[in-house]
């Protein structure tokens, strides 16, 4: 029979001052794989039970399916995308998204994007040759996704300061908590994303009398088998692709860096053997996954995970991070090993949401960290831990200073 985990377990991984190391908290938490908490809420921590999760049809990811009610900050009624939603709204959005996307319609666009990524990137550290110090975080990984996205969607250049002062107001919805903040950063956010709704609704519009090869146009202008998306399916699905895609290489980006530098030997290794890079990428996924928990799940019926079974609506988190750190499932779990073999890692989901932008993140941070790597002049943590941001679900350094010479 499972028990409730060690008392303030959990509460312990929320709370921001564990940030900078939350993998001892979560063996922790492991000791009870499926965690009954006082909120009726459950917690699951290995590995087995969160992949059986994620794939599972009796689980749903439609925030309307929750018994609790969602934060504004997480929710809001008519703004739901379609990692929020369940068969077959879900399969059909997710495809006629992946026919500019990816495989198998557009199966060279990644791959296309390698020589822009690398210009993008070198005009970053051209900028940051000349300083005896810098910031990671403001100077280099918030920047590039930014950027990369906006010439993805269609974005005018002129346009990409409007565009990157709404990504960073929204962003602070993420850490939003209404005990700590002022309710004004809760209305600036929610201003900042109806703004940006706004701007994509008329981007679309021109796009679509004026079609480029960008991915707006692109979806502005299909009729597939599936039809065509409306134009508020195209803004949200876009929203979609600038939050998820742009907070999930910036953590990653900045963890990579952090955990080099913490790891001497392996970086050695890196710049003389540059195809490491790739096995590099998907440990860091796992060792330190930009999104750590899964919050929102909920149980269209009565749901058997091992020997609990979890109620119908009831709230269900993915401790992804956890998993990836499962003894049963990762030999030496806490250790980085870049050639570590059979690394299925859940540093981007799995089932029906699987990371669909995934290809394209692990391309900007195999050049980001390359090219880091090999253009600054010997590069040293000034301080470690760094301070982290204070959301546990988007954990990343809030801000990373590296010097260099």
């Amino acid at each position: 029979m499972t028990t409730t985990e060690t008392p303030g377990t959990l509460a312990r991984i929320l709370d921001p001052s564990n940030r900078a190391d939350p993998y001892p908290l979560y063996a922790e938490l492991r000791r009870t794989p499926v965690a009954p908490q006082e909120d009726g809420s459950y917690v699951v921590s290995t590995y087995r039970e969160i992949t059986e999760l994620l794939h599972d049809p009796h689980v749903s990811s439609d925030l309307r399916n929750q018994t609790r009610p969602v934060p504004s900050a997480v929710y809001t009624e008519g703004t739901q995308e379609f990692i929020n939603t369940d068969p077959p709204d879900h399969d059909r959005l997710r495809r006629m998204t992946m026919r500019h996307f990816g495989p198998p319609h557009s199966a060279g666009l990644v791959d296309g994007m390698r020589p822009a990524l690398t210009a993008t990137i070198g005009r970053l550290l051209d900028g940051l040759a000349d300083k005896p110090q810098i910031d990671v975080v403001d100077e280099f990984a918030y920047p590039f996704p930014v950027g990369v996205i906006c010439d993805l969607l269609g974005v005018p250049p002129e346009d990409e300061p409007r565009f990157s002062q709404w990504v960073i107001r929204i962003s602070e919805l993420v850490d939003y908590n209404p005990s700590l903040d002022p309710p004004e950063k809760l209305q600036n956010g929610t201003q900042a994303l109806g703004d940006l709704h706004k701007y994509l609704g008329g981007l679309v519009e021109s796009h679509r009398s004026r079609p480029g090869d960008d991915l707006l146009s692109r979806l502005a202008t299909d009729d597939g088998p599936d039809g065509r998306m409306t134009d508020e399916e195209i803004v949200t699905t876009a929203t979609l692709i600038l939050f998820a895609g742009h907070e999930t290489t910036v953590n990653l980006i900045s963890n990579g860096v952090l955990t080099l530098l913490r790891h001497p030997d392996v970086l050695q290794r890196l710049q003389s053997q540059p195809d490491l890079i790739i096995g590099v990428v998907e440990e860091l996924l796992r060792y330190e996954p930009p999104v750590q928990i899964v919050p929102w799940r909920a149980a269209y019926s009565d749901v058997t995970i091992g020997d609990t079974v979890v109620p119908k609506g009831a709230q269900i988190m993915l401790m992804l991070a956890s998993g990836n750190r499962d003894p049963d499932r990762f030999h030496e779990p806490d250790r980085f090993d870049p050639s570590r073999p059979d690394n299925q890692h859940l540093g981007f989901g799995g089932g029906i949401h699987l990371c669909f932008g995934g290809p394209m993140a692990r391309l900007e941070v195999q050049i980001a960290l390359t090219e880091f790597f090999r253009r600054l002049d010997n590069p040293q943590l000034v301080t470690d831990p760094p301070p982290y941001r204070r959301s546990p679900i988007l954990r990343g350094p809030l801000h990373l200073h590296v010097g260099q010479g």
